[in-house]
């Protein structure tokens, strides 16, 4: 049913898309989920009614329950550890009614706290007297100030915008020449990894899509960077939109493709604007279109505005969004490369890995690859949240001490115990363990934790562990695409047990139960969203086994 349904979207494309109309409805009408909009969406696409319900009734913001909402406030992992989502809670309450206050995750405000979404505008950090009058005025700085800071000799992905006719000669110069073969030789010398988390091999998967057969190819930027703690995809659309778009065209040019895709989250709505007029700008300068640069490569660029759903981070359930269908993720293979957006050949890359393409165009791929480590090359950005003295978004190169990172921010500011690194699916570190690893895919491995994206949530002294891991627990189970059971139903019977131990002094958890629990989501989840959040949770049960021993039966019970 899932590959019809993909064919069918596909007579509509990508200007025209779905999944873009349903966002639109839910604009003009607070909610797409309503009878008279799923059956017109339905009849425009030939869809059924039930399947474009299905699909509606998936994301946040097209939900007739958010219709009515006038404040969103934020409930991830960084804003909870701050500890100002209460306060923030109590001041929205005095001016508007509980049904009036929704909930959003995450904001991309986590180096400040104290997050919330209002008339479509961010904000975060806001004293009383500036909270006060925003709510009843409507008049407010939505600003978003936080450290920008590069340890390498020479920044890469933090270096200032030259402009247009400089940023984009390099690229010019590859259409001239042309010479697929060659720029493989260098993808493939650079060792450029995604930086999504995955960590997967980037030369492997762009010549994979560029064999792969068929007249029509997609470019797709995962840019649904939906992790608590995590803000450097925003970062990166937001001061430096060009390295995204660059890149994305460097892949459409290298695989055949001629249109390319960015979705954005709704929870970035600077973001969805700012990509907007960097690709009207390419337009205007004649890089977007018919034969560009008189290379006979055609190639558009569209950004497409998400609706609340974490799943679409992953990258098979965002490329089912696109199409207008619910967003499940598919199984593999085949792979996007083979079979991705409209069962086309699709690269599928996130933010941060398209924008090192730049670097590679510019030293080549062998000095790219003198930046890090011999696995893991090139520079890796990092977000840190409000618990550091300078939070911010660190520069350094692969293979940096993550000791260096902490040091550069100034240390931390509150007592902590550990940090999360790499979203709700990383590994729960001890801080004593910050000493032992340096900022690649293979140390945080071998140490049995995680870099993925690299944002980093700091969990002070004070709270407690218990309460987190009920947290992460809980934010998989409301983030399931619901598609395979072990995730769907594991996540939920995972936060039901620590709030009952959590809740109830009599109730202790059965260790064999929750591991048991564990494995099967580990070993048996359709993705890393039921297959990931595990990692965390047994880090906790190791690292704080004294913390946690209370709210567990003891051995021969």
């Amino acid at each position: 049913m899932s590959k019809n349904l993909s064919f069918l979207s596909y007579r509509q494309g990508v200007q025209k898309n779905l999944f873009e109309r349903m966002v639109d409805a839910a604009d003009r009408n607070g909610a797409a989920e309503t009878p008279e909009t799923v059956r017109a969406l339905g009849a425009d696409s030939l869809f059924g009614d039930a399947v474009t319900l299905g699909a509606v009734s998936s994301y946040d913001f097209l939900k007739k329950e958010n219709a009515n909402k006038k404040i969103f406030l934020c409930n991830g992992s960084a804003c909870l550890c701050a500890g100002t989502q209460k306060k923030l809670h109590a001041d929205a309450a005095r001016v508007f009614s509980e049904e009036e206050i929704g909930h959003i995750c995450c904001l991309g405000r986590c180096h400040e706290g104290g997050a919330f979404q209002f008339k479509g505008s961010n904000y975060s950090g806001l004293n009383d007297a500036s909270l006060q009058e925003l709510l009843t005025t409507g008049k407010g700085d939505s600003t978003d100030r936080y450290a920008v800071v590069s340890h390498l000799q020479s920044a890469q992905l933090t270096a200032p915008f030259p402009g247009l006719e400089s940023y984009y000669a390099p690229l010019r110069a590859l259409l001239q020449k042309g010479d697929r073969d060659a720029f493989a030789a260098e993808l493939k010398v650079a060792g450029l990894r995604g930086r999504g988390g995955a960590g997967f091999p980037l030369h492997l998967k762009w010549q994979s899509c560029r064999e792969a057969k068929g007249d029509v190819k997609y470019i797709v930027c995962n840019a649904d960077e939906g992790d608590p703690g995590a803000y450097i995809d925003k970062y990166l659309m937001e001061q430096q939109p060009h390295s995204v778009l660059l890149g994305m065209m460097v892949a459409g040019w290298f695989a055949g493709a001629e249109a390319g895709v960015l979705y954005i989250r709704a929870e970035y709505p600077d973001s969805v604007r700012i990509i907007a007029d960097a690709i009207k700008e390419l337009e205007a300068a004649g890089l977007l279109g018919k034969n560009i640069c008189g290379s006979g490569w055609n190639f558009i660029l569209k950004p497409v505005k998400g609706a609340g759903a974490y799943i679409c981070g992953e990258e098979t359930a965002l490329l089912s969004s696109l199409e207008g269908q619910r967003p499940e993720v598919r199984t593999r293979p085949p792979f996007p490369t083979q079979e991705g957006l409209f069962r086309r050949p699709t690269i599928v890359n996130n933010v941060e890995t398209f924008s090192n393409l730049h670097a590679i165009l510019t030293q080549g791929g062998a000095a790219f690859a003198k930046l890090g480590t011999a696995a893991s090359t090139g520079p890796k950005l990092l977000s840190l949240d409000s618990h550091f003295v300078r939070p911010g978004i660190y520069e350094v190169a692969m293979g940096t001490p993550l000791r260096t990172v902490v040091e550069l921010a100034g240390g931390f500011k509150t007592k902590i115990k550990a940090i999360q690194v790499g979203g709700p699916l990383g590994g729960m570190l001890p801080v004593d363990k910050i000493d032992s690893l340096t900022v690649d895919f293979e140390s945080f491995k071998q140490a049995g934790f995680l870099l993925g994206h690299a944002g980093v949530v700091s969990i002070p002294e004070e709270f407690p562990m218990i309460e987190y891991l009920q947290h992460l627990f809980q934010f998989t189970s409301d983030e399931s695409c619901g598609k395979c059971f072990p995730c769907r139903l594991g996540s939920t019977r995972g936060a039901e047990l620590l709030a009952k131990a959590n809740s109830d002094p009599t109730y202790k958890i059965d260790q064999e139960l929750l591991n048991d629990l564990l494995e099967t989501m580990e070993q048996t989840s359709l993705c890393a969203l039921g297959g990931g959040v595990p990692l965390p949770i047994k880090n906790a049960l190791m690292y704080f086994k004294e913390e946690l021993q209370g709210y567990f039966q003891k051995a021969g019970k």
